[in-house]
Parts: structure tokens; sequence; C-alpha cells
């Protein structure tokens, strides 16, 4: 049962006082109904195995919400996990206490069959939805949330979403327990994991000579990566017309691993990134870091198949899924590379161009903030104040402000801020009229430059998109003063 007034409840009781105060009968007449986001628990086959993993279940049963143009986010979110969880509109902008976090002490988390309602103007683009609390996002609690736009609806290509995640048969708090040796900020890992599946996985302390650096890479050994919940043994087959054109959502949902997006001999043109439209950029091979959303059109004129894989970074682990002209045979793809990636870096960020960038002005406020930990002792923070003791990123409403995000580790970083999309503006020093966007890589000892526009009063959480990272400490928040 619900501990907040319900929107049904407060509807019924604006309808038993419509006599007295005269409300329009077209105002609620008109107001859409709720749309139903059921978090739940599901089975899965993984490897020839069932794994038992979350969900986040729409009325119609598919998995995430795709709102057509113009349409609310008008949710009821219901729980049926069987504990605590709160999810987070990963690309939405609502007010603070609808962003779907309890950390900022906003609200607290669902409880079991609870049900509580959102409603808020949907922002367009390609985003998604996970948890928030305790490891719960490893064991893929986390969907897509797309908004489309009215050209996005008139367009003559087909549309589809692909959301990206790594998966392990191990417990997420037995995976970070390892990391940690058991201690997290000096609270023992027991009572972290927050109602996690069985999951699981292992720790790798791995690093890869880069130039001349020695960065490390990937933090968890994995089982398997997964391409709308499925691996490359038995991949999604998407059919589309001869000569067709498929606009490609890409989401990297996953929890710790940043992928190389690569299409062989096809090409593609981003048109978005973090559901931000950008200038077209053609090209084979993209990076995505944790968090980031990558849109991707495909024309298949004069193909019959284009694979899409997304490959890990330090590894020749990869997933994906197939695009194929109707009547193709589909090849047979490994999920084992002949070769190992490379790290993702930042060379498509130095090439993006926002289509809608913020508009041309000095910053009032610069902030710099340092990412500061390492694999051994495994621990992360912002600024020496892991969370929560933090460092508090103070503005005021109406400035510009520019961020600036000083990596001092060996390990590359997706950084998130809450209810904003920013404009990446400088990278290592060098100006920059980049991408708008809500996550963006810190590679290590680099600096990376942000600006926003402080329009959205509250207090925002800021943090490492690396969940391991963040469950150990490397989180702020920006606050409004």
């Amino acid at each position: 049962m619900s501990t907040q007034l319900s929107r049904r409840a407060f509807l019924g009781a604006s309808l038993a006082l419509a006599g007295s105060i005269a409300l329009p009968r077209f105002a609620l007449a008109q107001q859409p109904p709720a749309r139903t986001l059921i978090a739940e628990r599901r089975v899965i086959d993984v490897l020839g195995r069932p794994a038992n993993v979350f969900g986040i279940r729409a009325g119609n049963g598919g998995q995430g919400l795709f709102l057509p143009a113009g349409e609310r986010f008008l949710v009821d979110l219901e729980n049926r996990i069987g504990a605590q969880t709160i999810i987070h509109w990963h690309g939405q902008v609502p007010d603070p206490a609808q962003d779907g976090v309890s950390d900022t002490g906003y609200v607290s988390p669902l409880a079991d069959g609870e049900i509580r309602g959102f409603d808020f103007p949907a922002r367009t683009g390609t985003h998604w939805m996970h948890s928030h609390h305790g490891l719960q996002e490893q064991s893929m609690l986390a969907a897509p949330l797309v908004v489309y736009t009215a050209e996005d609806e008139a367009a003559d290509m087909q549309d589809e979403t692909v959301l990206l995640h790594d998966f392990s048969f191990r417990r997420p708090d037995d995976i970070l327990a390892e990391l940690t040796g058991g201690q997290v900020g000096g609270h023992d890992m027991a009572n972290m994991s927050g109602g996690e599946m069985s999951m699981g996985g292992g720790m790798m302390m791995g690093s890869m000579d880069h130039g001349m650096m020695s960065m490390d890479l990937n933090d968890v050994v994995y089982d398997a990566f997964l391409a709308n919940d499925r691996t490359l043994d038995d991949p999604q087959i998407i059919r589309t017309e001869t000569n067709g054109r498929v606009r490609l959502r890409l989401i990297n949902g996953a929890t710790s691993s940043a992928f190389w997006i690569n299409l062989g001999d096809a090409e593609a043109t981003v048109l978005a990134v973090d559901g931000n439209d950008a200038e077209p950029i053609s090209g084979n091979r993209f990076p995505m870091t944790p968090a980031q959303r990558l849109d991707l059109l495909i024309d298949m004129k004069g193909r019959s198949v284009v694979p899409v894989l997304a490959q890990v970074e330090g590894l020749a682990d990869r997933t994906g899924i197939i695009i194929a002209v109707n009547g193709a045979e589909i090849p047979k793809i490994s999920r084992i590379a002949e070769q190992t990636e490379v790290p993702i870096d930042l060379s498509l960020e130095e090439k993006l161009v926002a289509r809608h960038p913020l508009t041309a002005m000095p910053a009032d406020r610069t902030i710099q903030t340092m990412i500061m930990g390492a694999m051994a002792p495994y621990a992360w923070n912002l600024d020496n104040a892991p969370w929560p003791n933090r460092r508090p990123l103070s503005v005021v409403e109406g400035e510009r402000v520019t961020l600036e995000i000083m990596n001092h580790s060996m390990m590359a970083h997706p950084m998130h801020l809450h209810g904003h999309h920013f404009q990446v503006t400088s990278l290592n020093g060098r100006s920059l009229n980049g991408a708008m966007r809500d996550t963006v890589l810190v590679p290590p000892m680099a600096t990376v430059g942000v600006s926003f526009d402080a329009d959205n009063p509250g207090r925002w959480l800021f943090h490492c998109h690396n969940l391991y990272h963040m469950a150990t400490g490397m989180m702020t928040e920006l606050v409004y003063g």
C-alpha cells in the first residue's frame, strides 16, 4: 500500500469536489490514463542456463517504456521485487522529488508492493531507467525509456532499441565484497545487497598499456554480455525491408563495462547521443561508456545483413544484434572475437557537435572536482570525500556553470549528472563546441569540461556510473544555494 496520496485518490477527491469548485470537466476528461510500470523478478536464458534477474515491465508486457510524441511522463510504478527499490529515470529532468533516487532525502525507496505515481513533462530522446538502490542495477533492474518526437513518428525508417548489459551468475554483493575485501567505507557488506538476485562474477584487477600509461580496466569478470537479454549464441535478429533504413537506439546499460560498437564494413550515421541531436557523423566504430546512449542511422541499401557488435574494451568478449533484410541468411557470429579491444577513448567526443547547443555566454561559475581512488585498495571518491561525507558542488539558479572534471586515477570513469544535460566544452584544456550529454567519459589522468545552465533547483546527484565505484564512495551532489 502506498504511503503517498496516489494520483487516483487525488483525481477522485477532485471529482468529489468538482460540484463545489466548478472544475472544468474537459480538463479531467483530457488527462491521459497513467501508464503502468512493474519492477519484478523474471527468468531469462543465459548460455543455456536459467538466470533469475529483475526487469521493468510495461503494461503491454514488454520491457521498458516507449512514449509517443507529446505525451507526459504519467506513470504508476509498482514494486513487485520482494524488497525495497527506487527507479531513476536516466535522462529525464523532472523536479528532484521525482528523479527516482532516495540519497538526496526527498523521498524514500518504494516498499515491496508499493505503487507510486510520477507526472512530469517527458524529455524526448533515447533514455533509460534503472534502480538507484543498492546493487540492483547489476541484477538487470533496468530497461529502455524512449520518448519519440513527431519527426521520429513521421520518418521513413524503422525504429529499434537495444539495451546492452554485463551479466554474471554470482550475487552482486559477493562481487563487491571481493573487490573491497568486505568493507565499504568501514561498513560491512552484508546488508548492501538491496534485494539482489543470485548472480555472479569475480574480481579483475586488470590493466592495459595504452600509449605511455598503464590503465586499469574491467573491475569484474563477467559470464556473458547481453543485447536485449541475449548473447551472440542466439542474437536478436532485426528484420527489415530491402534497402530499408533503421534508426538503432543503443543504450549502454552495463554496470561497469564499456564497449566499442563495430559495424564491420558497413557505415552508420550518428544522429544523437544521450537523447540529444548531434550533427551527423559517419563511421563504423563508436565508443560507449556505461549509461551513454547512441542513436545510429543504418542504411541497408545494397546490403542484406549488418551485424552490430558491441565488444568490451580490453577483452575479446562481445555481444550484439543482427540487422537483416527479409529472407536473408543469418551468419553465425562468435561471442568471442579474434582480437582483444583497446580501451575506449574520446575519439567520438572530439568530433561531436550538438545540433542544439547551449546559447553562447561566459560561465558565471567554474567548479573543479577531482576523481580519486584506486583498484587496490578498492575505493573511489570525488575530492577525497567519499559519499556520504561528500563535498557538495554549490550553484545558484540562473547561472551558467562550467564543471571541470579532473581524473587523478588510472581508470576511466563515466560521470553522470542528474536533473540536467550539459554540453562538453573542453577536453584536456582544448575548447570544444561539443555534444549535449548527461554522461561523459573522463579518461585516466585527463580533464573534461562540461557546461550547463542551473535551471532545475534542488539537490542532484553527480557520480560515476560504474556501480561499484559509486558504491564505494564516488558520488557527490549538486546543490542550489
